[in-house]
C-alpha cells in the first residue's frame, strides 16, 4: 500500500465517524476517478451505515441522466468546470438518500487537455446541509496518480467541511 493509499484509508476512517456521529449518509458523483471514492469508502467494513450510493458519470449523458445536470449547462460551461461539479453534487443529494455528497469532475489525461483546461485541472465539489462548495485543483503527475490525489482531496475537504458544520 503506499503511502497515499494509506493517506485516503485514514481519510475515509476520519470520514465514517464524523458522518456516523451526525447520522449522515454520504452519495459520490464522479467523472474522471470512475468510482474511486466510493470504493475508498466502501473498503472499510460497516460503510452502509454511512455511505448511500455512487454515482460514475463519466459521459456527459450520464451526468444529465443519472444526476440531472442539464445539458445545457454542459455545453456553455464544459464537463470540467465549477458549475458542472456543483450541479453534481445537488444531484448527488437529489438522487440519493444522502445528507451530504463528493462530487469531482476532471482530465486525469495523458491526453484530452487543452489550454485552457490541462491535462490535471479537476474540480472537486461538495455538498453539506444543502450549501454546494467547490474548488479547482491545478495537479500534476500520471494518470493513476491524479485519480489518486483527486481522491485523497475530495475526501479531506468533505471531512473539512464537516468539522464546521453545525
Amino acid at each position: 500500500m503506499s503511502e497515499q493509499e494509506a493517506s485516503i484509508e485514514e481519510l475515509v476512517q476520519q470520514l465514517a465517524a464524523k458522518l456516523t456521529e451526525k447520522g449522515w449518509m454520504l452519495a459520490t458523483a464522479e467523472s474522471c476517478t470512475g468510482g474511486m471514492i466510493a470504493a475508498a469508502c466502501t473498503d472499510l467494513a460497516g460503510s452502509s451505515q454511512w455511505f448511500d450510493r455512487g454515482f460514475v458519470t463519466y459521459s456527459n449523458e450520464a451526468k444529465t441522466e443519472m444526476l440531472s445536470v442539464p445539458a445545457e449547462l454542459i455545453a456553455k460551461h464544459g464537463a470540467v468546470s465549477e458549475e458542472v461539479v456543483r450541479a453534481m453534487a445537488e444531484g448527488a443529494i437529489r438522487h440519493s438518500c444522502a445528507q451530504v455528497s463528493i462530487a469531482v469532475t476532471g482530465i486525469a489525461g495523458p491526453g484530452g487537455g487543452s489550454v485552457e483546461k490541462p491535462v490535471g485541472t479537476v474540480w472537486v465539489g461538495w455538498c453539506v446541509q444543502g450549501v454546494p462548495h467547490s474548488i479547482l485543483l491545478n495537479l500534476t503527475g500520471s494518470r493513476h496518480h491524479i485519480r489518486l490525489a483527486t481522491t485523497a482531496y475530495a475526501l479531506q475537504r468533505l471531512h473539512l467541511q464537516l468539522h464546521q458544520a453545525q
